[in-house]
């Protein structure tokens, strides 16, 4: 049993550092997990690892495991937390796919009933993959009961009449990072915002459907299944969206540089 983490590095540091630390201890809490690190030794690591690597923009993919001992699924007191993270590199920035935009099917949901907690459980988001990879799709919308849950690896986001829609946070979704920034920069051009489920029916409809994740901040959804979303071109909101959260992302890495 383990948690993971995942953060983009833009110009050699790392950014969402201070929501990649709280959704880290908050999910290591949740599974009694003790880090053995201070978070100074922490931060102090992941920049000596981002340093060695001499890496520029990708990203950060960080695992802990509850430690060494005797197999037994009961969670085993007083051993100490393994710890495991490599950086890679990846296109955030000049991202081909944020031009063109992808596509998407749907997928039946099957995981667990605590996706809030980002645990290294993922079979089933493996298995929903290569559901994926088979219809020669991007990504996957989970589907429970009509409704959409979140994208396989990724937050689902939707656009109706100037109204971004997501929905709210629950243990039904993870505590997705550059969601709550994403909505707030839609009140910036003027959209409404509703944190609600939608439906399988309002993706289809909707004036802009898009993702976001760690090395993803926003990619548009310009086909739904066979069905054109914005007649296969990418959005207006989308691109600004996009645009502003990888200014910010470039402003705190800026700032964090000087640090």
């Amino acid at each position: 049993d383990a948690i993971y983490e995942v953060a983009p590095i833009i110009d050699g540091v790392l950014v969402d550092m201070n929501e990649f630390l709280q959704r880290l201890k908050r999910n290591l809490k949740s599974i009694c997990i003790d880090l053995p690190y201070t978070q100074d030794e922490l931060i102090a690591f992941l920049k000596e690892l981002i340093s060695k690597n001499k890496l520029k923009e990708g990203g950060l993919y960080m695992q802990v495991s509850r430690g060494v001992t005797s197999r037994d699924f009961a969670f085993t007191k007083d051993i100490k937390a393994t710890v495991m993270a490599f950086v890679y590199e990846a296109m955030i920035e000049k991202n081909p796919l944020a031009t063109s935009g992808v596509n998407i099917i749907f997928v039946p949901e099957l995981r667990w009933k605590r996706r809030d907690i980002k645990s290294t459980s993922l079979l089933a988001q493996c298995y929903a993959k290569e559901m994926v990879k088979k219809a020669k799709a991007y990504e996957g919308f989970f589907v429970e009961n009509s409704y959409i849950t979140e994208g396989i690896s990724s937050s689902a986001f939707i656009i109706k009449n100037k109204t971004l829609i997501s929905k709210p946070l629950s243990n039904e979704i993870l505590l997705a990072i550059r969601r709550g920034k994403i909505l707030r920069y839609a009140k910036e051009f003027g959209l409404k915002v509703q944190e609600r489920a939608f439906t399988v029916k309002e993706v289809y409809e909707a004036d802009e459907v898009f993702i976001s994740a760690a090395t993803l901040p926003i990619l548009a959804v310009v086909k739904v299944e066979d069905k054109l979303i914005n007649n296969g071109i990418v959005g207006e909101f989308s691109k600004k969206l996009r645009e502003r959260y990888i200014k910010g992302m470039k402003e705190e890495a800026s700032i964090n540089k000087t640090l």
